[in-house]
């Protein structure tokens, strides 16, 4: 990448340089978010105690899977922050998906789900990748039936639903679980609270440059950092842009263009973008501080795109606030 370039580091220290001298026009920071409000459930899937105990269950269930071997929790595992550690997805008999399995944290928040938005609900979402043959490779109705052949499930949906297990009610209990995954206790939401220690000086240098001039909350908005929208930051797939949000709109103007993910607990969840192009955070960050510019040609970027003229320090310090300040500490 045209990143590693000491051309190109050089170009940048010298544009901070301009910037700490006001010679280049600095925008002024933007307040900051309110905190996470609490999570709403839909009115036709009330959580009850008993809602989320059965599809934290089905959660973790292999049986969802043709094989038996794969859970919803295989690709979104607790321990890496509700994602799977790899670039990308991996499902049955070792297959690969094309794209990267996104945390859960927060995801009752958004108003659309997977990279490219095809799905509106998280009920619907649940229901897809189950059905998907590079990932669980399970037929609905074949899924039904086994559910009900087991006498805990077949009680337990009794209980929830005063009924047996149907593919609407699996996706309705998955839902309701998936809503609990909340990060809202974090360095960063201390802060907004108060507490002036909870942020260490580098973190609180990242924030400001988060807020200023990394312009990183243009399209990080809001306590969950997200805008919910879609964009062309540049990152390629093996070469070529792909479809993108373009698979579900059919425009042209949507091609390569994905979904801002939100950057809450952004320190377990490596590897980074739709395809897992990196690896680690300091590698994003230079990705935005050159404007998207890769060794691809794509001059359908995102116009919010451009360079930041962040020196190394800089890209250090916004990197602590990113896997400090938005990450849980371990053991919380």
């Amino acid at each position: 990448m045209r990143s590693s370039s000491n051309w190109y580091w050089c170009m940048l220290s010298i544009g901070a340089s301009l910037c700490a001298l006001g010679v280049l026009a600095a925008e002024e920071p933007t307040p900051l978010p309110r905190p996470l409000p609490a999570m709403q459930h839909p009115a036709d899937n009330a959580a009850t105690p008993e809602k989320v105990a059965l599809g934290k269950a089905l959660f973790f269930e292999p049986r969802l899977s043709r094989t038996d071997k794969v859970s919803c929790a295989s690709c979104h595992d607790p321990a890496k922050g509700f994602s799977n550690g790899e670039r990308v997805a991996i499902g049955v008999e070792g297959k690969q998906g094309t794209r990267s399995a996104p945390s859960l944290f927060n995801v009752g928040y958004y108003r659309s789900l997977f990279w490219d938005g095809r799905a509106r609900t998280l009920e619907e979402q649940a229901l897809l990748p189950i059905q998907d043959a590079k990932e669980m490779g399970m037929n609905l109705d074949a899924l039904v039936r086994k559910l009900n052949g087991i006498d805990d499930y077949r009680r337990r949906f009794q209980t929830v639903f005063g009924g047996e297990a149907t593919a609407a009610r699996i996706g309705q209990a998955l839902a309701a679980f998936e809503r609990t995954i909340v990060s809202r206790d974090t360095p960063f939401d201390r802060y907004l609270q108060g507490n002036q220690q909870a942020l260490k000086p580098a973190a609180l240098r990242g924030l400001k440059l988060f807020y200023g001039q990394a312009r990183c909350f243009v399209c990080h908005q809001g306590p969950n950092f997200t805008d919910d929208e879609f964009h062309n930051i540049g990152i390629f797939d093996d070469g070529r842009l792909e479809a993108g949000r373009e698979a579900v709109t059919g425009k042209r103007a949507d091609r390569g263009k994905f979904k801002t993910p939100t950057l809450r607990e952004i320190g377990q969840t490596a590897p980074y973008m739709h395809n897992g192009r990196f690896k680690t955070l300091a590698e994003v960050v230079q990705h935005y501080n050159f404007g998207g510019v890769t060794d691809e040609a794509n001059d359908s970027r995102d116009e919010k795109l451009s360079v930041l003229y962040l020196n190394e320090d800089q890209v250090n310090d916004l990197v602590a606030f990113l896997a400090e300040g938005l990450t849980t500490p371990a053991g919380k």
